[in-house]
C-alpha cells in the first residue's frame, strides 16, 4: 500500500487525492508547515505532495540551495518522491525545485487524471531505470534451441524434466559443468512457464563483489550507505511476475546464504536500509557447477539452504557425454551467426565434423559455440573448412604428422589437408630446434623472416611457444 502525505491548505486537493487513490493508498493530510515537518520526521511516505508556499522560495536561491531544503523531506524518507503543488503563475519556481530533486510538479486546481499520470510515471521511471542498469551490459540473446530436438537420450530426459517443472512455481536447481548450458535451460523453463510474459533476470553471483550482492538482489534505499545516491530496486523486485536466475550460487558468502534462506522461507525481503517488507513474487532458479550436496556435507554450504534450492533438481550432462548433439548445435550456432553478420555459411566440411566428434570439449557447449564463431569469422567459403579451425584440434593430442583419412572427400582435398599437416609439423620441429628464433629458422629453409612469419600465422604458431626448445604441445 502506497503512503501519501499531502501538505496543502486547498480543501479541494484532499478530495481529488482520495478519489484517485482510496482505498488502495493511505493518505495523510496537513495544512501547515509545522504539521508537515512533524509528519515527515515521524512517519515514512512513498510520495510527499507539498504546496510551493510551504517551501522557502527566494529569488536569489540556486538549485543547490533548493536541494539542501529538500533534505528535510528525505532525512527520514530517503526513497520518497516529492511532487510540488503550485498555482500557474509560480510554475517557474516549481521548475527550480524539480531541478533540485523533486520528482515533478502539478498545478492548481488539481486534476485527478493528471495526478494519476504523474504518480504512475514517477514509479515506472524508477522501475525502468533500475531495469536499464541491469540490462545495459547484458548481451543480446538469440533464439533458444529446443531440447526436444536433441538426439541424445540424456538431453531428451532433461527436456522432459523441464516440461514437467515449467508449469509450476517450484524452485529449480540446475547442476552441471561450466559451459553445459545451464543459463539456456533456465531460460527454457521460463519461456515454457505461465511467467513467460514477465521478466527473466540472470544474476551471476560469482561476478558480484560480496559487499554489493545484497544490494543487487534486494535493492537499497537512498542514503542507506555511502554512494547510495538514489533508491535502487533489486533483482528480486524487478523479477516480480517473472524468473530470477541465480547462477554460480555456491559462491555466495555464509552471511548471504542465511539471508537468502530467510527470503526463500518467508517469501518476503527488505531493501538495504529499508523497513518495509516486500513480497517475493519472482520464481527462483539456481545453478551451480559444483556439487552443492558435497559442499554442504563439508560444511561449506548451508544444508538447509541446499534443500530449499533442491526442490526440483536437473543435472545437465557434459558435451562429451552427448556427442550426437554436436551437429545440431553447430547448425543452430551457424543460423544465429548468419543472422548477426552479413555473411552466409550453410554447412560444415565432413572432416571438421569428424574432428569435433573426437574432441573432448573441456569447455562444453560454450567452447563449441566460441570455436564455431571464430571459424565463421575466418571462413571465406560457404562451408566451414579445416583451415578455419585451430590446428591443435585437427591434429589431436599426439597425432604429429599422422592424418585421419576421410575417403568421402575428393583426392585433391585429402592431398591438400595432408600437405598442410606435414608442413605445420615440420615448422613446429624447426622452431623447437631453434628455440623459436624466426631468423634462424628462415635461414635454415632458405626463406626470408617475413615469409617465415606468414607461414607461422597460417598455421597458428607463435614463437613464444618454442622459447624453451620444446613445443607448447
Amino acid at each position: 500500500m502506497k503512503r501519501i502525505l499531502l501538505a496543502s491548505n486547498d480543501p479541494a486537493c484532499l478530495k481529488v487525492v482520495n478519489e484517485a487513490f482510496a482505498p488502495d493508498c493511505k493518505v495523510d493530510a496537513v495544512v501547515s508547515k509545522g504539521q508537515l515537518q512533524d509528519k515527515v520526521s515521524r512517519k515514512e511516505y512513498d510520495f510527499v505532495m507539498v504546496d510551493i508556499g510551504y517551501l522557502d522560495i527566494q529569488p536569489d536561491k540556486t538549485v543547490a540551495d533548493y536541494c539542501k531544503d529538500l533534505q528535510c523531506f528525505w532525512r527520514n524518507n530517503p526513497h520518497a518522491e516529492i511532487i510540488v503543488l503550485t498555482p500557474p503563475e509560480r510554475i517557474r519556481e516549481a521548475v527550480f525545485v524539480v531541478k533540485a530533486g523533486a520528482g515533478n510538479y502539478l498545478t492548481y486546481p488539481l486534476n485527478k487524471d493528471e495526478l494519476l499520470f504523474v504518480m504512475e510515471s514517477l514509479y515506472e521511471s524508477l522501475k525502468v531505470q533500475s531495469e536499464l542498469d541491469h540490462f545495459r551490459d547484458e548481451a543480446m540473446v538469440g533464439g533458444l534451441l529446443r531440447m526436444s530436438e536433441m538426439r541424445s537420450s540424456a538431453m531428451r530426459k532433461v527436456s522432459e524434466k523441464v516440461q514437467l517443472v515449467a508449469k509450476s512455481n517450484a524452485t529449480v536447481l540446475l547442476s552441471g559443468e561450466t559451459g553445459t548450458g545451464k543459463g539456456v535451460i533456465a531460460r527454457s523453463i521460463h519461456s515454457q512457464s505461465a511467467r513467460t510474459q514477465g521478466p527473466f533476470i540472470g544474476v551471476h553471483c560469482g561476478a558480484i563483489p560480496e559487499t554489493l550482492i545484497e544490494s543487487e538482489l534486494f535493492g537499497h534505499e537512498k542514503g542507506s550507505f555511502t554512494g547510495a545516491v538514489r533508491r535502487k530496486l533489486g533483482k528480486f523486485e524487478l523479477g516480480a511476475g517473472g524468473t530470477v536466475f541465480l547462477d554460480e550460487i555456491s559462491t555466495i558468502s555464509p552471511a548471504m546464504q542465511i539471508k537468502l534462506l530467510q527470503v526463500l522461507q518467508d517469501k518476503v525481503f527488505q531493501r538495504v536500509g529499508g523497513e518495509r517488507d516486500i513480497r517475493l513474487e519472482a520464481r527462483i532458479i539456481a545453478a551451480s557447477n559444483v556439487d552443492l550436496k558435497s559442499l554442504s556435507v563439508q560444511g561449506l554450504f548451508r544444508t538447509d539452504l541446499f534443500y530449499r534450492l533442491n526442490v526440483f533438481p536437473i543435472e545437465i550432462p557434459p558435451l562429451r557425454e552427448r556427442r550426437e548433439d554436436i551437429p545440431l548445435l553447430v547448425e543452430h550456432f551457424l543460423r544465429q551467426l548468419n543472422k548477426l553478420h552479413v555473411k552466409e555459411i550453410h554447412g560444415v566440411h565432413p572432416s571438421v565434423l569428424s574432428v569435433l566428434d573426437r574432441y573432448e570439449w573441456p569447455g562444453n557447449v560454450r567452447e563449441l559455440e566460441n570455436i564455431i564463431e571464430r571459424a565463421f569469422l575466418l571462413e571465406r567459403s560457404h562451408v566451414l573448412t579445416p583451415e578455419s579451425f585451430p590446428q591443435e584440434m585437427l591434429e589431436g593430442p599426439g597425432q604429429g604428422v599422422t592424418f585421419s583419412l576421410d575417403i568421402s572427400q575428393p583426392l585433391s582435398e585429402v592431398r591438400r589437408l595432408a600437405l598442410d599437416n606435414v608442413e605445420r609439423s615440420y615448422l613446429k620441429a624447426l622452431l623447437t630446434k631453434n628455440r623459436g628464433s624466426i631468423k634462424q629458422s628462415a635461414s635454415h629453409i632458405g626463406i626470408t623472416p617475413r615469409q617465415m612469419h606468414n607461414l607461422m600465422n597460417r598455421h597458428g604458431l607463435r614463437k613464444e611457444d618454442f622459447k624453451s626448445g620444446l613445443s607448447a604441445e
